[in-house]
């Protein structure tokens, strides 16, 4: 008799005990927004299992039948990554001050036809996002936001080239050509560009890479620099100035492809010592740290777990130590083309699971997951070990 009386009440304690072993086992994904809120309600993608994708990899221009080639080489990269639940590809589609898209702004990229402003005849980028959604995979744009031209390439720039048409825009430094970061019209060039990707396409997100002031840049800026001094009443040091310059850029972004798009999310990929980035001007400590730059930092961590100059879980835990606005994820790039070598004085020759240890380190820490540099590089043969190892894992499948 006491034992029914209460018998209704033991099995409701049973069942809540029961259910929350069973919620706690479940996965729970990784990059949930803190911006998730009444008056911000944008809500991340889920955890990141990102691959970039270079313009080398696109590159078609040696091809005889350039769109199809084009399109094999996307459906081939889309099947790999479905096949090992990678879920985001960050593909290059402004690497040179061109597109690989019709823009308004921006010329053809050469890597299509083989000169930069030929017209394809169809849309690369539309294909890739199409074939990308419906295989579950988000799309990234990834934009060299200030690089018209290295040495080498492109071999000419066409005469809609954005630096062809207003030289003033532009700067030579050392060996390259590159959009001036304290130039206002430059700035709006690239913000209009961003603004054009955010609303005619439905990607997922726009990251910029680490390419911000070249590296060892000299006085290039001498002239802009004393102007800027004479018409401020507080003027910045020089270094000041360039990092104000970068972070006005990268505001501005923020700020415009939010309005283009409000559920958009916008990141950088900047050098992964986080001191090595004021010798590109870029204060990415900033951007983590106030709110209206980024929506995720994925610094590039191309350390090996025994790296003498600088160790993998050394320089997690430096970006870990920033005190992350709200809402900012922590993504980490993972150097795949560093596997099997005789990179970081050896150390990736030590084992074969470097890269499965540092994936499994992100997770552990708490990290919003990762980005492998780069797709080509899952195939060379000296890293062949270290990526079965990292596929097996994703999928599920017994790890050697």
């Amino acid at each position: 008799m006491y034992f029914k009386r209460f018998l209704p009440v033991f099995l409701s304690v049973l069942f809540l005990a029961v259910s929350v072993v069973y919620v706690s086992d479940k996965p729970v994904p990784l990059a949930v927004s803190k911006k998730a809120t009444a008056d911000s309600p944008t809500v991340r993608h889920r955890d990141m299992r990102g691959v970039w994708v270079t313009y080398m990899t696109l590159d078609v221009e040696d091809e005889a039948d350039k769109e199809t080639a084009f399109k094999a080489r996307v459906d081939d990269i889309i099947g790999y990554m479905s096949d090992n639940s990678l879920n985001t590809m960050i593909v290059q589609v402004r690497p040179f001050c061109d597109a690989i898209y019709p823009s308004k702004h921006f010329p053809w990229s050469h890597i299509l036809t083989g000169t930069q402003g030929e017209d394809p005849g169809y849309d690369p980028l539309q294909y890739i996002i199409d074939r990308s959604h419906e295989s579950d995979i988000s799309v990234h744009a990834w934009i060299n936001p200030y690089r018209i031209a290295t040495a080498q390439t492109p071999s000419e720039l066409c005469e809609n080239n954005p630096y062809i048409r207003e030289p003033d825009i532009g700067v030579q430094v050392n060996d390259g050509l590159y959009l001036d970061p304290a130039s206002e019209k430059a700035r709006e060039l690239i913000v209009k560009g961003v603004c054009e990707l955010a609303q005619r396409y439905d990607i997922d997100g726009i990251q910029f890479d680490d390419y911000f002031y070249p590296p060892d840049c000299g006085d290039f800026d001498k002239e802009a620099y004393e102007a800027y001094k004479q018409n401020a009443d507080s003027p910045l040091s020089l270094e000041d100035y360039r990092k104000d310059n970068v972070s006005r850029l990268i505001k501005a972004v923020y700020e415009a492809a939010h309005k283009a798009k409000p559920d958009i999310s916008f990141g950088v990929s900047p050098q992964g010592n986080l001191k090595n980035n004021d010798g590109i001007y870029a204060d990415v400590a900033k951007w983590c740290t106030e709110s209206g730059y980024i929506d995720y930092i994925c610094p590039q961590l191309y350390y090996s777990l025994d790296n003498p100059a600088l160790r993998f879980e050394q320089a997690l835990r430096e970006w870990q130590a920033l005190d992350m606005a709200d809402g900012i994820s922590l993504y980490i790039g993972l150097p795949v083309y560093k596997a099997g070598t005789d990179a970081d004085g050896g150390t990736w020759l030590d084992n074969d699971d470097i890269l499965l240890t540092e994936v499994k380190i992100c997770e552990e820490s708490g990290a919003d997951g990762f980005m492998l540099y780069s797709y080509d590089s899952l195939f060379n043969e000296e890293s062949s070990d270290e990526v079965k190892n990292v596929m097996n894992y994703l999928t599920g499948s017994p790890v050697q």
